[in-house]
């Protein structure tokens, strides 16, 4: 009974568009109260908040946010495009191109899908436009390549799901990268179809010399020290995702100061880091009250309890799954869906044998195509009210990578290795 109390009040809070946060702190409080009585809920909603972000791995979030609003605030990502822009050239679709690259880039040194998406807007598709690109090619090309930075690292997201599930935080990062490829490639490759269906959408763009291509490579080097300070030092264990995360928000400082961002820039940087921390803690804090309310009625282990014993192929509850997280994107962002689901699909999947690291990254590849489909569609509106086109013709340019990214999901599924050797790999 309680269970169905919590559950229920849950989905009505959220209907009725309460925050996150909320939604899940107040359902799981009435949850317990009906569990325990007063002194159970009172008693654990005095600890929850502190528990909720002590942990010392939680620096990451805040520190990761830091280093991708300092570059964005520094203009790196305007270097990022003109070095792509310079070597795609006059391959059809270059400028496309051009964003794709950029966008796997600014993935790599930000970690933030919605700062990814609005620095393109603003960086790219003026650009795009002005050469005679389709507007909604242009759009969906800026949508979907945005969403990259949820998989190379250093991934906020991948961060929140390693946290939630209590796996290693440096190998799912290191997991991302493949896939992260991957998706790159296959964005590159849907727009090579449709620039060759239309060619009219992607005038052919300005030709460069070989000397201006490796000339352009000189400002490259920014990108690649802070590529190196996070990936690689993960990578190679010479220090944890925690401390990976502060040197690359101290170099992400040394770089913003170097090339002339003023103090007020800097300083709108750290209110934001600041606005974003303290929601993403907020919504931990909510989803820690859920959880000890999951836990006490143990509604999860009696969910895979009946799963397991249902008869139904393992194959098939992973489908399901996949599915279910499609679905929930249409209506909410990935770290809601991720804080709503991993506490209670983690050991499911763990039961049925699949590997946790490999099931997060394509759960992660899901939540891409979430932030793509309406009704919400996140990186949808942040492209629409930085270009002011309409919100519909943003969704009708991602639409091809949309099912461009579930063919792509389906081969991950199919070939787990390509998740999960890179960090087998590691110490």
């Amino acid at each position: 009974m309680a269970v169905a109390i919590g559950f229920l009040l849950l989905a009505v809070l959220l209907v009725i568009g309460l925050p996150v946060a909320l939604a899940l702190a107040l359902s799981g409080a009435v949850g317990l109260y009906f569990v325990g009585g007063t002194a159970l809920s009172t008693g654990i909603l005095a600890a929850a908040p502190l528990g909720a972000v002590e942990s010392y791995e939680f620096v990451m979030i805040p520190m990761f946010i830091l280093m991708a609003n300092f570059i964005v605030v520094s203009g790196v990502a305007d270097d990022m495009f003109n070095i792509a822009k310079t070597w795609m050239g006059r391959v059809p679709g270059g400028l496309a191109h051009a964003t794709a690259i950029t966008g796997a880039a600014f993935g790599a040194i930000s970690g933030s899908s919605t700062a990814a998406a609005a620095t393109l807007s603003s960086t790219t598709i003026p650009g795009m436009i002005k050469h005679g690109y389709d507007r909604r090619l242009a759009s969906g090309v800026v949508a979907i390549s945005g969403t990259l930075s949820m998989l190379i690292p250093p991934s906020g997201a991948m961060i929140i799901y390693a946290l939630l599930a209590d796996m290693s935080v440096a190998k799912l990062l290191i997991a991302g990268i493949i896939p992260g490829l991957m998706v790159t490639a296959a964005i590159m490759l849907t727009i090579l179809f449709l620039v060759w269906r239309n060619p009219d959408h992607a005038p052919s763009a300005e030709s460069y010399t070989w000397r201006q291509k490796f000339g352009s490579l000189k400002s490259a080097w920014s990108f690649i020290l802070l590529f190196t300070l996070v990936t690689v030092v993960i990578y190679t264990g010479i220090g944890t995702p925690t401390e990976a995360s502060a040197v690359g928000a101290l170099a992400a400082l040394l770089l913003a100061v170097s090339r002339g961002t003023t103090v007020k820039e800097l300083i709108h940087a750290a209110l934001a880091t600041a606005e974003a921390s303290c929601m993403i803690a907020l919504i931990f804090l909510g989803a820690q009250i859920f959880v000890y309310f999951l836990t006490m009625t143990q509604a999860t282990q009696d969910l895979v309890t009946y799963v397991m014993g249902s008869g139904i192929p393992p194959l098939a509850i992973l489908i399901l799954a996949l599915a279910m997280y499609l679905i929930l994107g249409c209506f909410m962002d990935l770290v809601a869906m991720l804080i709503l689901t991993v506490p209670v699909i983690t050991p499911l999947i763990l039961q049925l044998g699949y590997d946790p690291i490999w099931f997060a990254v394509i759960t992660i590849v899901m939540g891409e195509v979430g932030v793509l489909t309406p009704p919400l569609g996140m990186n949808v509106f942040v492209i629409s009210k930085y270009t002011k086109m309409p919100v519909a013709d943003v969704f009708r340019g991602s639409f091809p990578h949309v099912i461009a990214h579930l063919i792509l999901v389906a081969i991950l599924v199919a070939f787990p290795g390509l998740v999960t050797w890179l960090p087998s790999t590691m110490q």
